[in-house]
């Protein structure tokens, strides 16, 4: 009995893979929704505090992690940073060599209840916008760690009044060939740019840095054809005289005066370019670009790169126009900022230019 062999329709396989591709989209992206209203994470992130959540300076919060997809998981740093630090370590305090620049505040382990998590005092000192940033450290057998981590940015406010505004400066304040403060190093020149060290007492004993506007400062010169007023609580240099500086903050004033005497040749500032925004593969090298910078009077430019924002990365030629980084490998795509500010021969600054590095798997 001879068997016919049943014809192969290519039609319905057609239609069958036609069908596949949108299927599989619907699949992942109801895999995404559920992970979401699951409140599971596909990276290592904090989940507590949440970003832009007011916290009381000196209180003590509960601090939570999701470990997402990420396996291996030794334990966990917590570092505060105020919003433009560039004090940045990933390091623990007991193999630290050198200064410690940035103090542990909680190291989380297995253990814990939830794991990794735990309480958090958050720093007494601190005001305004901080960074809480979470470095976990994954083991690789013999091949040694590597870390992972995530940040938030929350408002830090004192819990108790400001009661007067006081600079940590000379009184009154020299800048120039006469009697200059060492405080803001060389100043011998028009365009320079200085943040003053404002500091605010506050009813609970605590004197907290209030320089950034960012903590609720502003700023006034009563002569700006020698001290003009800048962006970010930024000073410059703009001609010789003298001037009242009046730092304004939550009802309270501090005034300083302030004599400048340097150089009048006319020197137009300097002007910083990082490079537009980029994404990398982690592993690969990453080169910032600050080429563009650039001097009105064509002057030699002198760099100065850092970072302020991310895990700390080992950034090398920091004093160059392109310094570089080993982008880390990572779980899920996190954000480096990185800041550029340039000097020209005559003293002159730049104000700082930024640039984000998005680094993915």
């Amino acid at each position: 009995m001879s068997m016919k062999s049943q014809p192969y329709n290519v039609r319905s396989e057609r239609f069958e893979i036609r069908l596949f591709f949108p299927l599989l989209a619907n699949f992942l992206t109801f895999a995404f929704v559920l992970s979401f209203l699951t409140g599971q994470s596909l990276a290592f992130t904090i989940t507590e505090p949440a970003e832009g959540t007011t916290l009381a300076a000196g209180s003590t919060i509960s601090v939570h992690v999701d470990l997402g997809k990420d396996s291996g998981i030794i334990k966990v740093r917590y570092y505060w940073y105020g919003e433009q630090d560039e004090t940045l370590v990933e390091q623990d305090d007991s193999t630290a060599t050198g200064s410690i620049v940035a103090q542990v505040a909680m190291i989380g382990l297995a253990e814990q209840d939830p794991a990794f998590s735990g309480p958090l005092k958050v720093p007494q000192d601190g005001i305004g916008p901080m960074r809480l940033l979470a470095v976990a450290e994954i083991s690789r057998g013999r091949l040694g760690t590597r870390s992972i981590f995530d940040e938030v940015i929350v408002n830090v406010e004192p819990p108790a009044a400001l009661t007067a505004i006081d600079f940590e400066t000379d009184k009154p304040l020299q800048l120039g060939r006469t009697g200059q403060s060492s405080a803001f190093g060389h100043v011998d020149s028009l365009g320079k740019i200085f943040e003053l060290p404002v500091v605010g007492e506050f009813a609970d004993d605590i004197i907290r840095r209030i320089s950034a506007p960012s903590t609720g400062t502003s700023y006034h010169s009563s002569n700006p054809d020698v001290i003009r007023v800048l962006s970010n609580g930024l000073l410059q240099i703009v001609g010789n005289g003298k001037t009242v500086l009046t730092v304004t903050n939550r009802g309270q004033h501090g005034v300083l005066d302030v004599g400048v005497t340097v150089n009048d040749e006319p020197n137009e500032p300097p002007v910083a370019d990082a490079g537009p925004n980029r994404t990398v593969k982690g592993g690969s090298k990453v080169k910032l670009n600050g080429l563009k910078s650039r001097d009105p009077e064509g002057e030699a430019l002198y760099y100065a790169w850092s970072q302020v924002r991310g895990s700390k990365v080992s950034l090398l030629d920091v004093n160059g126009p392109e310094a570089s980084f080993q982008a880390p490998y990572v779980s899920e795509p996190r954000t480096y900022r990185f800041k550029l500010r340039v000097t020209d021969k005559k003293g002159a600054d730049s104000l700082p230019a930024f640039v984000d590095v998005t680094v993915e798997p």
